[in-house]
């Protein structure tokens, strides 16, 4: 295993990190954005109106991307298993 190797496989999990966690990050930043410029405008301050609606939305992305983020995450895995012999160094 080369020191480009793991640099690689670094870069791939770190990719695959992100392409998973983006839409999630997105929705509930984009969720508490609007909830809090709501509650500027009408004064309200209640934690529970910026909860509620996160976890919603953020199980409705998961809803609608899992299979995709699954599909993702599948292929990952396989490739990574794939490259498995490939890791091992020769004693020879």
């Amino acid at each position: 295993m080369t020191q480009t190797f793991l640099q690689g496989l670094l870069s791939q999990v770190l990719i695959v990190t992100l392409k998973l966690a983006l839409p999630t990050l997105v929705a509930g930043l984009g969720v508490g954005l609007v909830i809090s410029v709501l509650q500027a405008v009408t004064q309200v301050q209640e934690m529970t109106l910026t909860f509620v609606p996160k976890v919603v939305a953020v199980g409705v992305i998961m809803l609608v991307a899992g299979p995709w983020m699954l599909n993702v995450l599948l292929a990952f895995t396989t490739q990574l298993y794939a490259e498995i012999p490939n890791m091992t160094v020769s004693l020879r």
